[in-house]
């Protein structure tokens, strides 16, 4: 029998979610946390059972958790949501598309999805709460810090170590071995150079 799971965030990110989860078909989808004006509206036929200050009853009932919640400017949202949900004990699954790639030999931490035709390989390392998102590639020795947004085909190169909280854009390429500051802000299509 499949496990309830609970998503915060009902806007188009938690749509993209929502169909990970069902071609993975590990959890049943209990339903999803948002702002008091959508409650009992539905994200593809999945209901809005609550908002934020249900999290301790709803967490109480559904212990399973994603945060679906987008990421684009910045991070804090989702730092502070997953923080909260902690506090009341919540688990955070790692959620990977079927369609996906991860090396056995890559680590990925509690609270990340890993999105249809992403890429994750060997000694990989990707951090808690993070969006790996559809045809993104992160490669050899690469380190993702928590709560990053690793973002459509973008291209995460050999040993790059991205800082914690850093939204990387659609089609970004970075060169092997740099660094990306904490917070940082990759625009789309860019080449990020960091720091050696």
């Amino acid at each position: 029998m499949k496990e309830p799971i609970l998503l915060l965030g009902g806007g188009g990110h938690c749509k993209s979610c929502i169909d990970v989860i069902e071609q993975e078909d590990r959890f049943t989808i209990a339903g999803i946390v948002d702002v008091a004006e959508k409650l009992g509206q539905k994200v593809l036929n999945y209901t809005i059972i609550g908002t934020d200050k249900d999290l301790p009853d709803l967490i109480a009932d559904f212990s399973n958790i994603l945060i679906t919640l987008g990421q684009i400017r910045s991070s804090q949202k989702r730092q502070s949501l997953f923080n909260e949900a902690k506090k009341h004990k919540a688990r955070f699954p790692v959620v990977i598309s079927p369609l996906a790639y991860v090396s056995a030999h890559a680590r990925v931490a509690e609270g990340t999805i890993v999105m249809h035709h992403a890429v994750i390989n060997a000694a990989a390392r990707v951090g808690k709460n993070c969006i790996v998102n559809t045809k993104a590639l992160i490669e050899h020795d690469a380190v993702i810090g928590d709560h990053c947004h690793i973002s459509t085909g973008a291209i995460v190169n050999g040993g790059v170590d991205v800082g914690e909280g850093t939204f990387w854009g659609s089609g970004a390429v970075s060169k092997e071995y740099t660094r990306v500051s904490p917070q940082d802000f990759i625009y789309a299509n860019s080449l990020v150079k960091g720091s050696p």
